[in-house]
């Protein structure tokens, strides 16, 4: 357990912000990529975005995602719309979106909009870098789990 806890401080320390990130999704016939800015919390990515985006009309059809982040950081996850942002069950997750993304929110977001959604990314595995490849963390966020790898070794 001590590995995966240090594996979910590192996603904190990179992520508990404005992190930009690629996501690829599906129209089950081709896959798209795009850059999106999200909000790592407890093993999901968070995106403030609109419900008739490409992005949530696949991910509605086909939840599941992969994803790489600039920081070292890729793997898959299954997207849910957690609906209007203003929604009383999305209080505490959009009060942390609009202080992470605070340079930009009001600019690039109209909450009066219903469209106006928060996407969330559950992750369920990945691969975590850090220092060149010194350390791999293989992550099972649906286990909780976690291998490690260092300078390329085998994963223990």
């Amino acid at each position: 357990m001590q590995k995966y806890n240090d594996a979910m401080e590192i996603m904190t320390e990179r992520f508990g912000n404005d992190s930009l990130i690629a996501i690829a999704t599906t129209d089950g016939e081709r896959l798209y990529n795009r850059m999106v800015d999200a909000y790592y919390e407890d093993g999901a990515f968070y995106i403030s975005t609109n419900a008739l985006s490409n992005k949530v009309r696949q991910v509605e059809k086909h939840p599941e995602v992969a994803f790489c982040a600039v920081d070292w950081f890729s793997g898959h996850g299954i997207g849910e719309n957690l609906g209007w942002v203003l929604d009383p069950q999305n209080v505490e997750i959009r009060v942390k979106l609009r202080e992470a993304f605070s340079a930009w929110y009001d600019a690039a977001n109209n909450e009066q909009d219903k469209n106006c959604c928060i996407l969330k990314i559950r992750l369920t595995d990945g691969m975590l870098i850090k220092d060149h490849h010194a350390l791999r963390y293989q992550i099972d966020f649906e286990k909780k789990s976690v291998l490690v790898s260092e300078n390329w070794g085998e994963f223990k």
